[in-house]
């Protein structure tokens, strides 16, 4: 008896449907990361960061007490923990999004 395929019997084209789904599901979930938004505060929200699930920053907003140009490192640190704070939103989120883990839960 002869066994073609892959994977135990898997057939060609049933293989290439498979693949075709993972690519449909991939490009989906990418599109939903790049018009979804996270958004990361420090301070209480005296420095907010809106960036979007693939990390592209598209706002951040200073609140006029974060301002002190007495005290820059302060306002620099806050940035620092406000976009840290959106990107590991924005990393959660494409874990929760993409199938299988990314393309990573392939191998």
């Amino acid at each position: 008896m002869a066994y073609g395929g892959f994977g135990g019997g898997m057939n060609m084209n049933a293989l290439m449907q498979q693949a075709r789904k993972m690519q449909e599901q991939m490009l989906k979930a990418q599109e939903e990361l790049e018009n979804a938004e996270v958004i990361g505060k420090a301070g209480g929200e005296m420095v907010t960061v809106v960036m979007n699930g693939k990390k592209e920053i598209k706002s951040i907003k200073l609140d006029k007490t974060a301002v002190d140009p007495d005290d820059v490192e302060m306002l620099e640190d806050l940035l620092i923990v406000a976009i840290n704070d959106a990107s590991a939103k924005a990393d959660e989120m494409s874990k929760d999004k993409m199938p299988m883990g990314g393309m990573g839960g392939m191998f």
